[in-house]
This record gives C-alpha cells, sequence and structure tokens, in this order.
C-alpha cells in the first residue's frame, strides 16, 4: 500500500517514513504543498498523512484542493490541538486527526481503520472464501494454519485482498507496494507471488493471463 507522507519537519518524516516502512508501506515523501498537490495528480495512493504547517500552501488548502477530485483517506498529522483546527480539517474532508506527538502503534492503527472503512471493510480482518489477512499481526491464514509474511509479502497479499476479485497489473503491484527511488527487479512481483504461493497454495492468487493477478471474492 502506498502513503503520501506530507511532512516539513525533517525529523518528523525520517522518523515516520522508517516506521512506514518497517511495517510494509510504500512511501512517498515530501515536504511542502505544492509539491504534495503535483504528487497526488500523477501518483496513485491508498493514503495520504498531511501536516498542517506546510509552506508554498499549507495542509488545509491542500485538503480542500484533494477533495475536489480525490476521496483517498486523509489523517491529519500536526501540532494544532486546538478545537477549531481539528473541526476545520475534519469539516474540510480529514478521516481523521493526530496530534504530535503521537505513537506510531496508533498511528498505524487509526491507518488500518481509515483505510478499512474507505474499502468499505468492517472488520479489521480482510478474508475471501480462502485466506484471512490479519493488519495488525501480518499473517495470513489458510483452513486453520497460519503464515508469517515477508513485508513484501504482506504488502501485495493486502493490496489484492483490499479488491478481491479485481485484477491488478505488474505496473498496479509495483506502484503499490514501492516508493520513490526503490529499484524494482524486472520479475519482482513474480517471485513475491511466487513465494506467497508456496505458502498458500497455487490457487491463493490467480494469474489472469495478459492482464495480471488478483484473489478470489
Amino acid at each position: 500500500m502506498r502513503i503520501l507522507l506530507v511532512e516539513d519537519d525533517e525529523s518528523i518524516g525520517n522518523a515516520i517514513k522508517q516506521a512506514l516502512n518497517d511495517a510494509s508501506y510504500a512511501v512517498n515523501w515530501v515536504k511542502d504543498g505544492i509539491t504534495a498537490l503535483s504528487s497526488l495528480n500523477t501518483e496513485e495512493y491508498s493514503l495520504v498523512l498531511l501536516d498542517l504547517g506546510l509552506p508554498g500552501k499549507n495542509g488545509l488548502e491542500v485538503l480542500h484542493e484533494l477533495r475536489k477530485t480525490k476521496s483517498l483517506p486523509v489523517i491529519v498529522i500536526t501540532a494544532r490541538d486546538a478545537v477549531e483546527d481539528r473541526i476545520q480539517g475534519l469539516d474540510l474532508g480529514a478521516d481523521d486527526y493526530l496530534v504530535k506527538p503521537f505513537s506510531i502503534d496508533e498511528l498505524h492503527a487509526r491507518m488500518r481503520a481509515v483505510v478499512r472503512r474507505n474499502h468499505g471493510v468492517a472488520t479489521p480482518i480482510l478474508s475471501n472464501s480462502l485466506l484471512e489477512l490479519d493488519p495488525a499481526t501480518r499473517e495470513v491464514s489458510r483452513d486453520g494454519e497460519s503464515f508469517p509474511l515477508s513485508a513484501r509479502e504482506y504488502a501485495l497479499l493486502q493490496t489484492l485482498m483490499l479488491r478481491p476479485g479485481t485484477i491488478f497489473s505488474r505496473d498496479n503491484l509495483e506502484e503499490s507496494i514501492y516508493g520513490w527511488n526503490e529499484e524494482v527487479a524486472s520479475n519482482a512481483i513474480e517471485f513475491i507471488i511466487h513465494a506467497l504461493r508456496k505458502k498458500l497454495g497455487k490457487d491463493a492468487i490467480k494469474n489472469i493471463r495478459g492482464m495480471g493477478w488478483m484473489v478470489s471474492k
């Protein structure tokens, strides 16, 4: 799952990006509002983490422009803790609001929750006719047996499980699990899918010839 992090503070941005990378998220990090809007217009994201005190355009301006065209989840992360600021951010379309400093574990939990809501998933466990994926533990189970996943395996399977029945091309999957400036081997997606099928069975992920891959509903 690819995240856009919009944060101008170098130390905070580095800490959040590293924590998200460690949790199997692909992260693109920008440091001003104008670059954020440009990136949102040219890239696909699953979620935006948006600071308010940004150069160029502030976070509320970015949120206002974003909501004219896109409905992807936005969590505001800011040091502004006044009730008026929270109300304004939520009224402009933010899905959640976190005041700095915050726990990374809480950020992860809130991210999981807003992504679930955005995909119409009521329960924390992602499931289809064969598999159950727990985003909190990054384990997948089939027929009562649980399997731990590597970071890339989890990221790819989560992408598929959030939209069962949807075919994802190689480009779709690369964009979902790799951030900017990350090298992607030509057979990286096939290698990850092979590893997942070895654990979960060949029927766990279907190959649609000439189109891509999917999991069943």
